[in-house]
């Protein structure tokens, strides 16, 4: 199997599926609030280090075996001050916490005001640390210990993951060791969407890093809160205009909390009320949504097991069935399904399968990019031969009942099929002076014309020099393609 592009670049493609949200609701809204503060890193936790991360210290760095007295007191604000202001104003809304595992069994009085509130609580991993220079073996420990100390200290596993600071590894870790609603550890879409995870799909709930206090804590960030709120409420309008989204509003205790913040959020949250049409849900609610409206298309299992190689969009533009993905079929399989898109001319379809494929080319649009691109890849003989094994329109193959049964279909689109002695006459006639003056058939995607749109086409295009007419001839025969993958099952 050739080298495969792991990423999926499609999605939901240009037409979004309905999300139907409950009620009729335009957008469904979710506030996150990141619970971190006492699982930063820290010497006293067990880390080589101090924290340098989102915080107020422009610049920080990593303190290696010391105690930053500094940012604890940053990040001890948060926990002391900065949750409960942000307490008192969501209190009364859904809220999901992305709960840090150690942060929440240091902190039992917002632990307990979480949870009277009716807040979801996800996890956030074990620690808020570093992910991605994590051993496997290593990183799978962590997360089996974060859902385990979860569920000790809430009374019921987590629903939902975010990490954050995480590895390549580790959506497919959380997976496999959570039975877990969602995974937000995207920021990929405005929807959710599955991605295929052994031999079972499991949903993705993206996040955002922009709609995001955290940009208070970094130099592409807002200089004040009015700037914040500015772009919450311009986001907000944005995908309310649009209808059918989802949008998430990242917050932190330390940050969100202090005082000038704070008083942004309070007015972004009157800009949300003064709309109708909008569901503010926890993330497990939007995913329980999602799983009864939009249930995953299962897909095979076969492939590797690495997560972004085996991931599935289930939904776009077109209905996508259940089976193997273009990209994960071996040569023979491809060839036999594909090798007759481009007319007697399975070199098209072998050299497809040769070059760098991807889940966004389980597509018409996306399997027709990338064979056009292999037949524009061939010698000017190659293509030649894709020309001439094309039959004429009208022809003697067609009245003998010879040409391939997708010529047969797209004659009869345009009446071909049906002509008069005179209609016949001359689009023989018109054939025979074609292939005299360039060489091979006139091609035209038929589908696209009537009887007189393609006559009128003849007589235009038998004016051409060679070159263009040649030229002409290859887009026919690629258009031609891109309207027989349309015609297959997906």
């Amino acid at each position: 199997m050739p080298d495969r592009y792991p990423r999926d670049m499609l999605g939901h493609g240009p037409t979004p599926p309905d999300a139907h949200w409950p009620g009729g609701a335009r957008i469904a809204l979710s506030l996150v609030l990141n619970y971190e503060e006492g699982g930063e890193n820290n010497i006293l936790h067990g880390d080589p280090a101090s924290e340098a991360f989102l915080s107020e210290i422009t610049g920080a760095q990593p303190w290696p075996g010391q105690r930053h007295w500094n940012m604890e007191s940053i990040y001890e604000y948060g926990s002391r001050a900065g949750f409960w202001r942000l307490h008192r104003m969501l209190r009364d809304l859904p809220v999901t916490v992305y709960g840090v595992a150690t942060a929440l069994a240091r902190s039992p009085l917002q632990l307990e005001a979480m949870q009277g509130a009716g807040w979801e609580i996800a996890s956030h991993g074990l620690k808020w640390v570093e992910h991605k220079d994590m051993p496997e073996a290593e990183e799978r420990a962590a997360i089996r210990a974060a859902l385990d100390l979860h569920t000790d200290l809430t009374g019921t596993p987590p629903r939902g993951w975010y990490t954050g600071r995480c590895s390549q590894n580790t959506v497919r870790l959380a997976a496999e060791e959570g039975e877990l609603a969602y995974i937000s550890d995207s920021y990929a879409d405005d929807l959710p969407y599955y991605v295929r995870i052994g031999d079972r799909p499991q949903m993705i709930l993206p996040y955002t890093l922009d709609a995001n206090d955290m940009r208070f804590a970094i130099q592409a960030g807002h200089a004040d809160g009015a700037s914040w709120e500015q772009y919450l409420r311009d986001s907000f309008d944005c995908l309310y205009a649009e209808g059918g989204r989802m949008m998430s509003v990242g917050l932190h205790c330390r940050l969100a909390g202090r005082p000038g913040r704070a008083q942004a959020l309070k007015r972004f949250l009157d800009h949300v009320r003064s709309h109708e049409g909008v569901w503010v849900a926890t993330r497990e609610q939007i995913a329980a949504h999602w799983a009864k409206v939009h249930p995953p298309v299962v897909q095979s299992a076969r492939g590797a097991r690495d997560l972004v190689r085996d991931a599935v969009p289930a939904l776009s533009d077109r209905d996508v069935s259940s089976g193997d993905m273009v990209h994960e079929m071996d040569r023979d399989a491809f060839v036999a399904r594909f090798g007759g898109i481009f007319e007697h001319s399975p070199w098209v379809a072998e050299h497809t399968w040769e070059a760098e494929l991807g889940p966004a080319h389980h597509h018409p649009a996306g399997l027709s990019a990338a064979m056009s691109r292999a037949f524009r890849a061939g010698s000017e003989d190659a293509r030649l031969a894709v020309l001439t094994a094309h039959p004429d329109l009208a022809g003697k193959l067609a009245a003998a009942g010879r040409l391939t049964n997708e010529s047969t279909a797209e004659q009869a689109s345009a009446g071909l099929d049906h002509l008069t002695d005179n209609e016949r006459e001359t689009f023989q006639r018109l054939n025979a002076d074609y292939v005299a003056r360039f060489g091979f058939p006139f091609i035209i995607a038929v589908k696209d014309h009537d009887k007189a749109g393609i006559l009128d086409a003849f007589h235009r295009r038998i004016a051409n020099d060679r070159e263009v007419e040649f030229a002409e001839a290859c887009r026919q025969v690629e258009r031609i393609a891109r309207l027989r993958l349309e015609a297959l099952q997906w």
